[in-house]
C-alpha cells in the first residue's frame, strides 16, 4: 500500500529475531538446580521474523531519525493498548534510543537483546549463569532492486559485533602503565 502511495517500501528479514515479551532488552531462561527449564516469561528467539521498512521524515523526533522506519504488520505485543509496532526508526534502533515513542525498545530486543540463562535458586535468589551478546540480529536482509541478490542491511540496525581478545598482563604492568600516564583500552564483550 505505502509503494502505491510513492512511499518507498521495502522487506527486511532478521535472521535470530528475539521476541522480548517484557521489555527488558535481554532474553531470559531460567532453570532450577537440576537444569530444568522454567517457564516463567515468555521471551523466545525465532528463526527469523520479517517486517517493512518505509522512508519518512520524521518531524516528530527530529530530523536526525529521518530515514528508513520499522513497521511490523503482524506484532506480537500490544503497544499503547492496541497490536502495533512502528515506525520505529532505524536509526535510533542502531543508536540504542530505545526511549523514543513506536516502539523502539521492542525492535531494538529483536535485533540486538541478550541471550542469558539464570539459575533459579528460589523466587528471591537467582544467578546469571550464562550470557551471550552475539547469538540475536544476524544477516538482517532485503531484496536487491532488480535481482533476487541478497542486500545485507546489518549495519543500518547495529554496530558491527566486537571481536574477543583475550590477553594477559599481570597486576605490576597494569600499576605501570597507569602510573607512567598511559591508558589501556579493554573491550569487554
Amino acid at each position: 500500500v505505502l509503494r502505491c502511495l510513492g512511499i518507498p517500501t521495502r522487506v527486511i528479514t532478521n535472521f535470530n529475531s528475539a521476541h522480548d515479551s517484557n521489555i527488558n532488552l535481554s532474553i531470559d531462561k531460567y532453570i532450577d538446580i537440576s537444569g530444568k527449564t522454567l517457564h516463567l516469561n515468555e521471551d523466545s528467539v525465532w528463526n527469523f521474523h520479517v517486517w517493512n521498512e518505509s522512508w519518512f521524515t520524521r518531524r516528530d523526533l527530529g530530523s536526525f531519525y529521518d530515514g528508513w522506519q520499522v513497521l511490523d504488520a503482524t506484532p506480537q505485543e500490544k503497544s499503547k493498548g492496541i497490536y502495533q509496532c512502528g515506525p520505529a526508526s532505524t536509526r535510533a534502533i542502531k543508536e540504542g534510543d530505545v526511549n523514543l515513542d513506536y516502539d523502539s525498545p521492542f525492535v531494538f530486543a529483536a535485533v540486538n537483546a541478550d541471550c542469558v540463562t539464570w539459575l533459579r535458586y528460589s523466587k528471591k535468589r537467582k544467578e546469571r549463569i550464562y550470557s551471550n551478546t552475539r547469538k540475536i540480529g544476524k544477516f538482517i536482509s532485503t531484496k536487491a532492486v532488480g535481482t533476487n541478490s541478497r542486500v545485507d542491511v546489518t549495519a543500518n540496525y547495529k554496530y558491527p559485533e566486537v571481536k574477543e581478545i583475550s590477553f594477559k598482563i599481570s597486576y605490576s604492568e597494569y600499576k605501570n602503565s597507569l602510573m607512567d600516564d598511559r591508558k589501556i583500552l579493554v573491550t569487554a564483550v
